[in-house]
């Protein structure tokens, strides 16, 4: 939440949407360097910070089925465009869905669903990065 308030972006997450957020915990946010962290929460970088938070969110409210549903319809791979303007592939391991990220990252959705009034929170392991 410090990231999102940072970037400023309370407002714009709080709009009608729909919104399909892709959500790090704080122990992924954890998984970083302790000097990335730090330097993207400062003020002169709020553009890389807004730009790392955007690429977790895309236009639509996507749930878990519905995701699942255009993974297996698309060969076992869906890419999605993010607000960012970046894209994130999403796949299946078993019945869980891994996001893999523009420099070949994975990220694991743990919780799933969590609705909202203008969208979807689907809770993430590992923060995902656009191409910077």
């Amino acid at each position: 939440m410090a990231a999102v308030q940072a970037a400023e972006l309370v407002d714009v997450l709080s709009n009608a949407g729909p919104f399909t957020v892709f959500a790090p915990t704080n122990a992924a946010f954890a998984k970083l360097p302790k000097e990335a962290v730090a330097n993207l929460l400062k003020p002169e970088n709020k553009a890389a910070l807004t730009s790392v938070l955007t690429y977790h969110v895309v236009a639509g409210k996507i749930d878990s089925k519905t995701l699942v549903g255009l993974i297996k319809k698309n060969g076992g791979k869906y890419t999605a465009k993010t607000v960012q303007g970046g894209e994130i592939t999403f796949t299946l391991d078993g019945k869980k869905v891994v996001l893999t990220d523009a420099n070949g990252n994975t990220s694991t959705v743990t919780i799933a669903d969590v609705f909202q009034k203008n969208g979807v929170i689907h809770v993430v392991d590992t923060v995902v990065m656009p191409k910077m």
